[in-house]
């Protein structure tokens, strides 16, 4: 039972999996803003694209990168020809703000509103 458990878990990368990469790409360069912004941002890209389907990049304090699976929309409808069409299921990226941003933004919201 516990195999199936695992088997359903999705891999997680945390702060530690992306400094292992960026160590590996800056090793033995002259570092500059732009090369270690970039060298991060290529970090990122490629554990996403290790997605096997799905991945999960968890920052503490930022917040969790995530690919997840859409459905398939057998019934989608083409708004203009009217006609229905197949939509097959695919992955999306999506973002969710850690307990620090998701404050910031909310206490935003109430500043520009008085």
């Amino acid at each position: 039972m516990s195999n199936k458990k695992n088997e359903n878990r999705v891999k997680t990368f945390t702060r530690k999996d992306i400094e292992e990469i960026l160590v590996e790409k800056l090793l033995g360069k002259r570092l500059t803003q732009k090369l270690i912004v970039d060298s991060f941002i290529d970090s990122l890209r490629e554990l996403i694209m290790r997605a096997d389907p799905l991945i999960r990049i968890e920052l503490r304090d930022f917040g969790v990168f995530e690919v997840k699976k859409t459905k398939p929309k057998p019934k989608a409808r083409n708004l203009q020809t009217g006609e229905f069409v197949f939509v097959p299921g695919r992955r999306k990226m999506h973002f969710k703000p850690g307990k620090i941003l998701k404050e910031f933004l909310k206490s935003e919201i109430l500043k520009t509103e008085n």
